[in-house]
């Protein structure tokens, strides 16, 4: 590459010259390619601890002059054919031309012009497809790390950094190279080369650390090694970087689409020396979020810069340090002591800006005023003519605001039609009013202390409001925080939850949004709101707003919505209860937008399938306990406690575990202060029962004594009626433990635990983060099932990673029954594929033909590990047909929107069984027994319990032939007569006759020749023909086919003898699930092998042998065709 001309003093002694003429000379570096004995290694040895990083590559071209000692390089190269491309050019088109000047000046002159000439042009070239920002060094350093690591042309280097990694005992002077996926190091001393490459993604452990042996080093552990490095110029700077390409690596393994969402970055106004312009773009990402999450601002704010400046602040007749943040649509302060003041000014509010007069009391002035007529006065400005310049350019862009903080739902209808007959619209109660509100409005006026009290918090805030304003442009302090901590009042809880979490931006930049996004969603089915609809009846059921319709859909509105706007989160449990408490509070689309804070920034990805960000929490929780509580971590660790409460509290902020009106306050001081309060009150409760909880000895003591603790926090200061708290009935004893009011559990959290800072939890939480990151990533490695695809359909179509994560692989039936051969313990030899059609067809909820991994563990699991009525409801719902009258499972949500609770399927739910599907589930029994050691007696009891089923459905038929008939009839298939019309119109079709177990099975040769029948299928009966491959919807076989294959010959059936062989099939005869299981529980036998528990794990071992061995053959298999070939 050409570079621009430095002088050079000394030519030869760490060079090899390899051609000259009389004014170029190309040379080799010492120490590279063959040779160069000692000084080689010395040279080499030299470039790596010191590398003078301007003569980087091995190659360069020098310009000479006869009369003068200073030579200029002009080029330089990595390998001998890009350098030897540049001296054939000078060669070509300058050695002619300059041997005509008579001025060696003139030569060097011309030379050096002509050589920036070329840069300055491919500068030109380049700058349409991306502009070249970095200097000639870093150009160079990332070459050289791509020669040495082998690395792509798509691999960037973000910078590289002089430090010793230890190899052992002894440290290795060299350069570490971090690039966006990999951390290089590279060195080479005396001969001794090393070169270490981790996958950032490996890492599962970096932290900075100071011992005896490693002076102030950086650990990097991955999965099987650690490595350690130090001795940095700058260690800080060395491991924020680390920091961030690591934290980007997991969150691509968490969400590969959350690094591409964030591509405007802005640049740097200046060009560093030996930093890229990926590394400025790093950096200002990291400021970026600082910035959004200490003002609580959007995910699509972009910091424009900042700068030191004072504030006046009326309140105090006093200016306040700290530092002005200017962003494309806020401008915010932040003072420089903590909780001081801080201050949001959207510009949106923002009607003025102006240069006030410059004193030398208040040098360089700013004036914002803005539309609610506040005034906010900025001085000690170092640029501000720039800085007015810079706010009026973003006020320009600024859309006029149609509303403002005083009627937040001014705009609901703006992109909402009136149409009354819209899922939201502004005439529903919720659409202007949270459901406390409205359930409480015609309550008669309470004029108690505890509502005087209330009275007198909403005196306090109002007085507030006058001083510091009210909206988004208040000034936040050390007031606000002792006014939040003193509670909340109910009449501003749901204003000041959005101001504080700065839900009230993001509506105010999206007018109609929420009731644009309603429409679209309530028209969706998935299995979000299949989830929903099975959760909306157990949110907060104790509370009266939500044991009604209205509250009910305003609560679907939200959730649906939101797993619309947010398909990757979608909707998980734990969900609805907060969604719940924030509807009580605020109008529907305040909430939605609360919702949105939460799970996209205050509580990020806590609702995600995996709940990762809770699990990191939970982690962070369990480190904090270990610092500030070290005797109790033990004990608990030992106990394994942590793990098990932290998740819940944490996922529902103590809602589920807290009385509601005790909960509430904690929320308020959430919003306000965020995790960090919710870590402080976890303490806080471990801490109040310390001294009971080393006293357990197993877990469930421990839960029981933390669960009776927050059951008895209360709020004696509230006005609300009581709400039952369900978790209490539960957990409450006979003494029940005293009452703690939750005013002094939040002031004991704050004194013991208020040292713990915003900056400090997230280092934590990035720790935690690599570790279950890499857990997880760990466990999905060990658990997924790899499945046999077939040559008619690849893994790469049927892989969808939009899916949550355990969905995202589907198989066909044909990949199904390889994977239910080889893996499920229920085989039957020749009925196998029936069998695993049956389930196929039952696990496959959707109809779409697919099966995921998901379905697939959950069909799995139920046959291996369930108990025995649950192994023995799915062999029974297996032989049920399929229900091919629900076309739309709409009709469903509609009808559990009307329930009040959901009810849980139980045994008494199945339908009941007909003959011609309990004769297939007999030949699945028998089947299933032919491998087992037991087999005789297995035969057996299932013929005894055959026999026994025969006789309790004939007697059910002839107790039924009087006032039940009608109900048996319209279970039983419908005949000829009974078919309806659609169905009677198919051309008919011939049925073998079913067989009928009787006394004395046949021999071969006594087989009775089957009779025809011509019998109308039930509905779904296409779906039962393809999946056993037999020509009826029953599966209907020849009487001697189940007697000489499917029994054993000693096998003695008795009863059922009145009906004949080869008669058609009894329309009222049926059984009951509690009748199969009523009867298999009065043979052991049959019992002893529904309750044993079956381990997978033998069985994928085999798998994966036998398919290494598969592998093994068809590559010798290749190798051979390919020798005869040849």
């Amino acid at each position: 590459m050409w570079i621009h001309p430095e002088e050079v003093l000394l030519a030869g002694p760490l060079w090899v010259s390899e051609r000259a003429n009389p004014f170029f000379i190309l040379q080799r570096r010492r120490g590279h390619g063959r040779g160069g004995g000692l000084s080689g290694l010395l040279v080499g040895t030299l470039d790596v601890v010191l590398d003078s990083s301007a003569r980087v590559a091995p190659y360069r071209i020098l310009l000479q002059t006869a009369d003068s000692q200073v030579f200029w390089s002009v080029a330089c190269g990595s390998s001998r054919k890009e350098i030897t491309e540049h001296w054939d050019w000078l060669e070509a088109n300058l050695l002619q031309t300059v041997s005509i000047f008579d001025n060696d000046q003139d030569v060097t002159t011309f030379v050096k012009g002509k050589i920036l000439g070329i840069i300055a042009e491919e500068k030109r070239l380049q700058q349409g497809e991306e502009p070249e920002e970095d200097c000639g060094k870093f150009r160079e350093a990332e070459l050289k790390m791509r020669r040495l690591f082998g690395m792509p042309e798509e691999e960037k280097l973000v910078n590289y950094y002089s430090c010793s990694f230890w190899k052992g005992r002894v440290p290795r002077q060299g350069w570490l190279y971090l690039s966006i996926n990999h951390l290089c190091f590279y060195s080479f001393l005396l001969g001794k080369e090393v070169t270490l490459v981790v996958q950032w993604s490996e890492v599962t452990r970096l932290e900075k650390n100071a011992t005896l042996v490693f002076p102030e080093s950086v650990r990097v552990s991955t999965r099987h090694s650690e490595h350690f490095f130090s001795m940095f110029i700058n260690i800080n700077d060395t491991f924020r970087l680390m920091e961030q390409l690591a934290n980007i690596a997991m969150r691509q393994l968490l969400d590969n689409e959350a690094f591409a969402a964030d591509r405007s970055l802005p640049k740097a106004c200046k060009t560093l020396r030996n930093v890229s312009a990926l590394k400025r773009d790093l950096d200002a990402r990291a400021k970026n979020e600082r910035y959004r999450a200490m003002f609580r601002l959007t995910q699509d704010e972009r910091l424009d810069g900042h700068t030191d400046c004072t504030l006046w602040t009326p309140f105090a007749k006093m200016h306040v340090v700290g530092q002005l943040f200017i962003s494309n649509n806020y401008v915010c302060f932040n003072s420089r002591e903590e909780d001081l003041c801080q201050l949001i000014i959207p510009l949106r509010e923002v009607s003025i800006v102006e240069k006030a007069d410059s004193s030398s009391v208040l040098p360089c002035p700013v004036s914002i005023s803005t539309k609610n007529k506040m005034n906010f006065l900025f001085a000690n400005l170092r640029d501000r003519d720039f800085l007015v310049q810079r706010i009026s350019d973003f006020l320009q862009r600024t859309p006029d605001s149609c509303w403002g903080d005083s009627s937040p739902l001014a705009l609901i209808g703006h992109s909402v039609s009136s149409d009354m007959g819209r899922h939201f619209h502004p005439g529903l109660p919720t659409a202007s009013q949270g459901l406390l509100q409205l359930y409480q409005q015609d309550a008669p006026e309470d004029l108690g202390p505890k509502a005087m009290k209330e009275k007198m918090k909403e005196e306090a805030w109002n007085i507030h409001f006058s001083e510091f304003g009210r909206g988004v442009c208040m000034y936040r302090t050390s007031r606000t925080r002792e006014l939040v901590l003193n509670g909340i009042p109910e009449c501003l809880r749901g204003e000041l939850w959005l101001l504080f979490s700065g839900a009230q931006n993001e509506m105010a930049s999206h007018p109609g949004y929420y009731g644009d996004l309603v429409e679209t969603a309530m028209g969706v089915c998935s299995l979000a709101t299949e989830e929903i609809e099975r959760d909306l009846h157990r949110s907060m059921p104790e509370h009266r707003a939500f044991q009604n319709a209205t509250g009910i859909a305003a609560l679907r509105r939200v959730l649906t919505a939101y797993a619309h706007r947010n398909p990757g989160i979608g909707y998980c449990q734990a969900m609805n209860i907060v969604t719940s408490v924030l509807l009580l509070y605020c109008p529907e689309e305040e909430a939605f937008w609360l919702l949105v804070a939460l799970c996209e920034r205050m509580l990020p990805d806590y609702y995600n399938t995996r709940v990762v960000g809770a699990l990191v929490d939970q982690g962070v929780f369990e480190d904090l306990t270990q610092g500030f509580l070290p005797l109790l971590y033990e004990h608990m660790q030992q106990l394994g406690v942590i793990s098990t409460i932290s998740l819940s509290w944490f996922l529902t902020l103590f809602l589920s575990v807290m009385p509601f009106d005790s909960a509430v306050l904690l929320v308020d001081c959430f919003f306000y202060e965020g995790i960090k309060l919710i870590f402080q009150v976890a303490l806080a409760v471990l801490h109040d029962n310390m001294d009971a909880l080393l006293s357990c000895s197993d877990e469930g003591e421990a839960m029981t004594i933390l669960g009776r603790y927050l059951d008895n926090v209360v709020n004696k200061q509230t006005v609300a009626p009581p709400i039952p708290h369900l978790h209490a009935l539960l957990t409450s004893g006979d003494s029940p433990p005293p009452e703690i009011d939750v005013f002094d559990l939040i002031k004991s959290s704050y004194e013991r635990f208020g040292s713990l800072r915003s900056d400090v939890i997230e280092q934590m939480r990035f720790k935690q983060r690599l570790k279950v990151i890499q857990s997880l990533e760990d466990t999905a490695k060990r658990t997924r099932c790899y499945c046999y695809w077939g040559s008619s359909s690849s893994a790469a179509e049927r892989h969808d990673p939009s899916l949550p994560y355990l969905e995202q692989y589907r198989i066909d039936p044909a990949q199904f029954l390889q994977l239910f051969t080889a893996l499920a313990p229920w085989l039957c030899g020749g009925h196998t594929p029936s069998l695993a059609a049956r389930l196929f067809r039952l696990l496959d909820q959707n109809q779409d033909g697919l099966v995921n991994f998901k379905e697939f563990i959950t069909g799995l699991s139920g046959m291996c590990h369930g108990d025995m009525t649950e192994k023995l409801k799915l062999l029974y719902k297996l032989h049920l047909p399929p229900d091919v009258q629900v076309k739309d499972y709409r009709y469903y949500l509609r009808m559990w929107a009307k329930e009040k609770e959901q009810k849980t399927e139980t045994i008494k739910d199945l339908p009941r069984m007909n003959q011609e599907q309990f004769i297939e589930l007999c030949k699945t029994l028998y089947n299933m027994f032919s491998e087992e050691r037991e087999e005789q007696q297995l035969y057996h009891a299932i013929a005894t319990v055959a026999s026994l089923l025969l006789r309790i459905g004939e007697v059910g038929k002839k107790f039924n032939n009087g006032g039940g008939r009608k109900t048996e009839a319209a279970q039983a298939p419908p005949t000829a007569s009974q078919t309806p019309p659609a169905v009677s119109q198919a051309p008919s079709t011939t049925y073998l006759t079913p067989p009928t177990i009787y006394q004395a099975p046949p021999t071969d040769t006594q087989s009775p020749s089957p009779v025809d029948l011509q019998l109308e299928p039930a509905a779904g009966s296409d779906e039962e023909a393809r999946d056993d491959g037999s020509v009826s919807s029953y599966s209907v076989v020849s009487a001697s086919s189940l007697a000489c294959e499917d029994l054993a010959d000693d096998t003695v059936l008795v009863g059922g003898g009145q009906q004949r062989p080869g008669s058609g099939l009894d329309a009222d005869w049926s059984i009951s699930f509690e009748q199969v299981l009523a009867s298999l529980l009065t043979e052991p036998p049959l019992v002893d092998y529904f309750e044993k528990k079956t381990d997978v794990r033998d069985k994928m071992a085999a798998c994966n042998a036998k398919r290494a061995v598969q592998r093994q053959i068809s590559s010798a298999s290749e190798q051979e065709i390919t020798q005869h070939s040849t």
